[in-house]
């Protein structure tokens, strides 16, 4: 399986990373069944974190004919709305560092239709971490879909047309998301048992001393009938 973590200018450094180790660990457990890189889809370039003191290397283009799996992380920054003040004093280093302006201009990007290819592409598995589902919402390609988001962006993700799904990480057949920055780690476990099988995924959840932690969501069942 060929894997590709999207970057963007403002990108969450955790979102992008954690999934990033699992997958490469996965790889080296699984005698390279795994391979991933880091993309961009401008292709070969520094891409400037939201924190805006670390900057990662895409080393190649986003290439939906090329990946199996595309993860797609979210932005940091300050959390609200432009105008409004940073809580406590502190906040980004310039007026537009907000998590919805750095996401809303990466949706002004080359990037949207570049992910529109990779979910219309079968076989083709799109991921995201925290706010990187609200990219793809911004863009028009959630809606109808199962899918699920940070806290804080659940309302976003609704009011997008997506069927909003309260779980850490959820199984939408071609489309699977996690929720807040740290479910990376589950969500890059999970995707390593479900493309390559239990035993890696167990041993790179070993390797890194981490248990998974909520139930993976998957639209099939019965539905409960307390809630």
């Amino acid at each position: 399986m060929h894997a590709q973590i999207v970057l963007f200018d403002g990108f969450d450094p955790l979102d992008a990373i954690a999934p990033y180790e699992v997958l490469y660990a996965g790889g080296a457990a699984s005698d390279g069944v795994v391979r991933v890189e880091l993309v961009s889809a401008e292709g070969r370039r520094e891409v400037i974190s939201g924190t805006g003191d670390l900057a990662l290397r895409a080393t190649a283009a986003l290439d939906p004919e090329r990946a199996g799996l595309v993860v797609v992380p979210g932005a940091a920054g300050r959390v609200g709305k432009p105008g409004e003040p940073p809580a406590g004093g502190t906040g980004a280093r310039t007026p537009d560092e907000f998590i919805s302006v750095l996401l809303g201009r990466t949706a002004q990007t080359g990037l949207p239709p570049l992910l529109k290819a990779a979910m219309d592409r079968p076989g083709l598995t799109v991921a995201t971490v925290c706010g990187g589902s609200l990219v793809l919402a911004l863009a028009g390609l959630l809606e109808g879909r199962h899918a699920t988001t940070h806290h804080l962006g659940l309302d976003t993700l609704e009011a997008a047309g997506a069927h909003v799904v309260r779980a850490r990480v959820v199984d939408d057949g071609d489309l699977v998301t996690g929720a807040g920055v740290t479910s990376g780690l589950d969500l890059g476990l999970y995707l390593l048992e479900r493309e390559v099988g239990p035993k890696v995924a167990l041993a790179v959840e070993e390797l890194f001393a981490y248990e998974r932690r909520g139930v993976v969501w998957r639209n099939h069942g019965p539905e409960p009938s307390v809630r």
